[in-house]
């Protein structure tokens, strides 16, 4: 497990604040240069007594869907399909989306040329607030007859499904800032196609360019020119870097050492964004998948749908994922989505099994019936917004115009909390007159780094507190950071900072710590704690 550990985050509002109170505050980026150690994360924090996790359902926008499709006439007149990714420009605060469009005209047209590859195209969209979006006319591609549109020029154009795209502003060579992976199509013959993968590189994000050299076949990828092997693969449910390499999540049942049944979450690694592993690994793969119910039945029984997309948070990534509920037809079938974590980049798991994380709207919302992951994560101010995208599966055979772009929203980056559990405290033969809650970190590497620690908890107030400790790997307590030295947080907040001893920060402290946080008072009960942060 790749660790970057430079501080602890505990989400508060600062040390200025009324006991129990919360308040607006500046905010640090977590994602830079701080290790972050969610709640639900039994890798981060595995030692815990009388204590259990309870997630927390977010709530839908009251804007949703904060884009929809155009008008008769534009370029997305009939999808918005959200296999798609929103990222933020740090330096200048802008909110950036891009997605696959079809007109209702172009698909009409290429439906009847039996070129139903080409209308798919990848569009723009940008916000100042993340919520309230517009589609600038880019002026790069003509479509309908005109290029007042906000498609991105693909260099070669190929008709694009899904999508995602990554800002590495560091990468040594400028015109590869933007990377986009796409979920393309390759012949396979007359009447079937392959899903597969292609990797293009932009300066700006509008304009992209293929690695490689390919002369499309009607908008779809030569089997000769794929990147990844020429199997039915649908790729770029997520794409992140992870120690160095980049990660490429999607699905479809290619051959594995233990067989599943249906879709499972895969991933192929590169080091350099064109060279791609011809092996893939498996991510993720729900308990029902490991009965076999045989060929031809591959729509049907609860499976993973199209990979992970994920919030690349440093030393640990979230994930969302689709939970495919299957039935022998179409019109029957449904999606919803789950949630997920991983610590070494490849192998994903559940914190909490078979939780739904979003479920599909209600007959009648623009959401209905199935949802789409997007890799579209945001701490905003004190919420935390989570992007997704609507596609009713039920609908599949009609084909009716579909998608849009909804958003979610926790407290800032309270996904699940740890609360007390005190189910054996009491007077029977297997119970304890008094019981001690707590938790304690793995050990985790602070060499040579002066370390701030933040807490982020709420239900906190003069009875009921955190106590937080760092003991050394062999859980021995560090002289000036325990006992009398504890840090004691007694406010409520997202980034609320630990004071041990009078001091801001941590030095000198041995190679590994381990930090032990005990939840005390007689209102302990009402205590929520969602993470710790080393920066």
């Amino acid at each position: 497990m790749k660790i970057i550990l430079i501080g602890i985050l505990a989400i508060s509002a600062g040390t200025c604040i009324a006991i129990g109170a919360e308040k607006p505050a500046e905010f640090f980026n977590e994602t830079q240069k701080t290790t972050t150690l969610f709640s639900f994360d039994d890798v981060s924090i595995p030692f815990t007594e009388n204590l259990k996790l309870e997630m927390r359902t977010p709530e839908r926008h009251s804007d949703n869907p904060v884009v929809n499709r155009g008008p008769e006439g534009s370029v997305d007149s009939w999808a918005v399909q959200f296999y798609g990714s929103v990222l933020r420009d740090h330096e200048t605060g802008k909110f950036r989306m891009w997605y696959a469009a079809v007109s209702k005209e172009e698909r009409k047209a290429a439906s009847k040329e039996k070129e139903s590859s080409r209308p798919w195209r990848v569009a723009y969209a940008e916000s100042d607030d993340g919520v309230n979006w517009t589609k600038p006319k880019l002026g790069l591609v003509e479509a309908l007859g005109n290029k007042d549109n906000n498609l991105c020029l693909l260099e070669p154009h190929l008709g694009v499904l899904n999508l995602k795209v990554l800002d590495e502003p560091n990468d040594p060579n400028p015109a590869h800032r933007f990377k986009l992976g796409a979920h393309v199509w390759t012949p396979k013959s007359e009447t079937r196609r392959n899903g597969t993968l292609a990797p293009y590189v932009s300066a700006d994000g509008y304009t992209w360019k293929l690695l490689g050299d390919a002369e499309p076949v009607k908008s779809e990828l030569p089997e000769a020119d794929t990147y990844i092997p020429p199997l039915h693969f649908e790729p770029v449910g997520g794409l992140y870097k992870w120690d160095e390499l980049y990660h490429l999540s999607g699905q479809n049942a290619i051959s594995a050492t233990v067989p599943y049944h249906g879709r499972v979450s895969r991933t192929f690694i590169s080091p350099d964004f064109k060279n791609w592993s011809q092996g893939s690994a498996i991510q993720a793969v729900r308990a029902h998948q490991h009965e076999l119910l045989g060929p031809g039945k591959s729509r049907i029984g609860e499976q993973t749908h199209e990979g992970i997309s994920v919030w690349n948070r440093g030393n640990v990534l979230v994930g969302v994922s689709g939970i495919w509920h299957g039935t022998p037809e179409w019109k029957d079938l449904t999606i919803d989505l789950g949630f997920v974590v991983s610590n070494d980049g490849t192998f994903f798991r559940e914190p909490m099994k078979e939780w739904t994380f979003i479920q599909r709207g209600e007959d009648g919302a623009w959401d209905q019936g199935g949802l789409l992951q997007a890799q579209g994560f945001e701490n905003v101010g004190e919420k935390t917004y989570v992007y997704y995208g609507g596609w009713d599966p039920r609908s599949w055979e009609s084909s009716p115009p579909r998608g849009g772009v909804g958003i979610v929203t926790v407290p800032r980056d309270r996904f699940a909390d740890l609360v007390t559990n005190e189910v054996t405290k009491g007077s029977g033969d297997y119970q304890m007159e008094e019981t001690v809650c707590s938790f304690m970190t793995s050990s985790l590497n602070v060499e040579k780094a002066a370390t701030q620690l933040f807490i982020n908890a709420t239900g906190l107030g003069k009875k009921a507190r955190l106590r937080v400790e760092l003991l050394d790997h062999l859980m021995k307590p560090i002289q000036g950071y325990s006992r009398e030295d504890a840090a004691i947080v007694e406010k409520n907040g997202f980034q609320t900072p630990l004071v041990f001893g009078g001091k801001p920060k941590a030095e000198g402290l041995p190679k590994r710590v381990r930090i032990k946080t005990t939840f005390e008072g007689e209102k302990r009960t009402g205590i929520r704690f969602s993470a710790l942060y080393l920066r």
